[in-house]
């Protein structure tokens, strides 16, 4: 699976709303889903995951995990550990020139994320992600969107 040519990784960094995707176990029933991440002095990458769990007065959940840029220099082929030794993989396939909506893939086509820096996006942007997505491979029936209230 083809990933963006470049990441400027420090940019990349900060708060990404999930807008929609094709749920991981952990993430089913998702409402106000954000990844953040921050970039550690050695180079790795802190991520804080939360959600709430099946409502907007869901229970808090949140998770850790550690991710790896292991392409460098596009920086866009991570490796994001929740458990060691285990690096799962995590594509930035899609990234706007003002890194403001992103798409992350997997090589397998059995998860992906649409992101972005806002809560919402346009209907016309989504459809255009929504398009892309299913131009790479992936089959678009199992996108969920993540409902983001805040």
């Amino acid at each position: 699976m083809k990933t963006v040519e470049h990441v400027d990784i420090e940019r990349f960094m900060g708060p990404w709303y999930v807008i929609a995707n094709i749920p991981t176990f952990l993430e089913k029933g998702a409402h106000n889903a954000v990844e953040t991440y921050s970039l550690n002095d050695d180079g790795t990458i802190a991520t804080n995951f939360t959600y709430r769990k099946d409502g907007f007065d869901g229970k808090l959940k949140e998770y850790n995990p550690k991710a790896f840029v292991l392409d460098d220099p596009s920086n866009a082929r991570w490796g994001m550990r929740f458990v060691w030794p285990i690096k799962a993989d995590y594509r930035i396939v899609y990234l706007d020139e003002d890194y403001i909506t992103t798409v992350i893939g997997r090589q397998s086509r059995d998860f992906v994320w649409i992101m972005a820096r806002t809560p919402t996006i346009s209907d016309l942007d989504y459809e255009r992600l929504v398009s892309f997505i299913e131009s790479i491979g992936y089959d678009t029936s199992k996108l969920v969107r993540v409902p983001q209230l805040w």
